[in-house]
């Protein structure tokens, strides 16, 4: 094992066993690599890893924090080095969209630290019902910093926000890291998904990084009991 992954697995340990603070950033990368005697680049592509993997955030001139939520062990969580959009992820379908809400507002905290940003950093608000050879297929809460990912609009919220980022803005779209928990339905998945009241409702909740690792995405994908599975392969290094 590369000596960056078995120090981003020790952190990682750290991290579960809460031997670091959530409150405060964790020791800088040069504090660190004196304590596990390597470069700081060896600790840069550490910290990188559990980055992608939502474990931590980097807040520019503050350090390097704990998300906490990555840390709440009663949900199931996925950790993807992929991430592609709904449009990749059906091409054999027809895949539209209907934008319910579209708008610019600040960030709660809850938000603006997913995120890695301060609350005085404007955040696209935006809720879309995804449909899928015209039948509802999920309904998407997401919130992407605007200094981050500029030019958004109704014809970007039509199609596929993944591909703009991608192909317009020439960013690179490096991984994410989702909790799937079941739900009751709320009365917006009873309108836009045909729900019931007693229908469960799977949510994936979700942060996205780019290569760089900084988080560019924050949301909530709510679907159907009947139209959402979840496959995963676990493979030995």
């Amino acid at each position: 094992m590369p000596k960056y992954e078995a120090i981003s697995s020790e952190i990682r340990k750290r991290i579960k066993e809460r031997y670091y603070s959530s409150d405060q950033p964790i020791p800088d990368e040069i504090s660190l690599a004196k304590e596990f005697n390597c470069s700081r680049m060896t600790m840069k592509k550490a910290l990188d890893i559990l980055v992608m993997e939502g474990l931590l955030y980097r807040k520019r001139g503050h350090g390097t924090f704990i998300i906490q939520s990555a840390i709440n062990d009663n949900r199931v969580s996925v950790e993807s080095k992929e991430i592609i959009g709904l449009t990749q992820l059906l091409s054999n379908k027809i895949v539209t969209s209907k934008t319910i809400k579209f708008d610019v507002q600040f960030p709660s905290e809850e938000v603006a630290a997913h995120l890695g940003i301060d609350m005085k950093t404007p955040v696209y608000n935006i809720i879309r019902l995804r449909l899928v050879d015209d039948e509802p297929y999920v309904l998407e809460h997401t919130y992407m910093p605007t200094t981050l990912i500029p030019g958004i609009n109704d014809d970007v919220l039509n199609s596929s926000i993944y591909t703009y980022i991608r192909d317009c803005l020439g960013l690179t779209i490096a991984g994410s890291h989702r909790k799937i928990r079941a739900c009751k339905s709320e009365p917006l998945d009873q309108e836009y998904l045909v729900c019931l009241p007693d229908d469960p409702i799977l949510e994936v909740e979700n942060v996205g990084f780019l290569n760089n690792g900084v988080p560019f995405e924050y949301s909530f994908s709510r679907h159907r009991y009947d139209k959402f599975e979840v496959t995963t392969i676990n493979l030995k290094r």
